[in-house]
């Protein structure tokens, strides 16, 4: 073969594996595991806290927001 700097060979061609051909399979997966037991109510205690706390930002963020339109809108006026 006549090689020439930078000259891009391909990878050389595979031969394909015998008809029928697999991999040994010897592992099976383990059983999934047992869950830990949830605490229900102290989860819906958290969620509840959490919705507060998302309302209460969402409030004053909505406040400051209406709070700075009125004040730009009341200066473009007068």
């Amino acid at each position: 073969m006549d090689q020439q700097p930078g000259r891009y060979l391909p990878p050389p061609q595979m031969t394909a594996p015998p008809t029928g051909w697999r991999p040994v399979h010897l592992v099976e997966p383990a059983a999934p595991r047992v869950l830990p037991p949830q605490d229900h109510l102290a989860i819906d205690a958290a969620e509840e806290r959490a919705q507060t706390v998302t309302r209460t930002y969402a409030l004053i963020a909505g406040v400051t927001i209406m709070a700075l339109t009125i004040l730009l809108c009341g200066r473009a006026i007068f």
